[in-house]
């Protein structure tokens, strides 16, 4: 139980990005958000504890580290410039549903019936709430949105299996430092051939735009992935998926408070649906699980 508590806490930070980064950051570039997330709070945890990997190691933190880290990031950064708060947490509840075609078609391993259901549910409500006759959603932000649950799926797996081979601390350094490196040289290209917005980050950096990159690195980053690759060595990747409700929830409730995010009563109806949802498979494998 202790375990869940704690990923509920992981998601709820994650899903405090996307406004946080409306209301303290706009307008800055992905890539350098990106950068400024994932380098420092590798280099500080790093600090805490100096680790450095064995060389066959490396290949596999690379990928880790440019899958998990830059490009998600990006891509995460990239929902938070172009599409609400509320609707980049509550997408990112359908990941169950991709999640089951990768194992099914990677790893032939079949759904169950009830996954099949929710996943269908799932596809149903999203439709309803994507729908662009009631709801206008910018179209690189929704690509954006699902190029980031296959970032999810793929490095969660790579995660996973590295956290029998290495301890965890290394797995958690080294791919926040090497992402990190990675969006640095990217956001440097960016800027040589883009500097417009870079300089005007740099030039109006305020008091607000301090407090959200020492969230976006203290709680997002550092605390909440600390945790998250501690515990995914602990609890299985169904138990991690039921605490992953806190995320939408975080998600709406901070675009309200932060941005002044506001839906119509039935579009919220579809959010709580696709919420509820996505907790049934988790629910009833969990329930089986105990009663055993």
């Amino acid at each position: 139980m202790k375990n869940i508590l704690l990923a509920m806490l992981v998601a709820f930070l994650w899903g405090t990005t996307y406004a946080v980064t409306q209301y303290t950051l706009s307008g800055w570039p992905p890539l350098l958000l990106g950068a400024l997330r994932a380098l420092p709070a590798g280099l500080l945890l790093f600090v805490i504890k100096p680790n450095l990997p064995k060389r066959e190691e490396w290949p596999v933190l690379f990928r880790l580290g440019a899958i998990n880290i830059a490009i998600f990031f990006s891509l995460l950064f990239v929902m938070a410039q172009t599409l609400p708060s509320a609707i980049s947490a509550v997408g990112m509840v359908s990941l169950p549903v991709f999640a089951m075609l990768y194992y099914w078609l990677v790893y032939k391993k079949s759904p169950t019936k009830i996954q099949l259901l929710t996943g269908g549910l799932l596809i149903s409500f999203a439709w309803f709430l994507f729908d662009p006759l009631n709801l206008t959603l910018n179209p690189i932000g929704l690509m954006a949105m699902f190029a980031a649950i296959s970032c999810v799926i793929v490095g969660s797996n790579i995660t996973k299996t590295l956290g029998v081979k290495l301890h965890w601390w290394p797995v958690l350094c080294w791919q926040l430092i090497i992402g990190g490196g990675i969006l640095v040289i990217f956001s440097f290209i960016h800027a040589l051939i883009t500097p417009e917005p870079y300089l005007h980050a740099f030039e109006n950096f305020n008091l607000l735009n301090g407090i959200g990159l020492i969230w976006l690195i203290l709680f997002n980053t550092m605390i909440a992935y600390s945790l998250y690759v501690w515990l995914l060595s602990r609890m299985t990747v169904v138990e991690f998926t039921f605490a992953g409700v806190t995320n939408p929830i975080a998600g709406i409730l901070m675009g309200l408070l932060l941005v002044g995010e506001t839906f119509s009563p039935y579009q919220y109806l579809l959010m709580v649906l696709m919420i509820t949802t996505s907790l049934v498979a988790p629910c009833i494998n969990l329930y089986i699980k105990y009663r055993k």
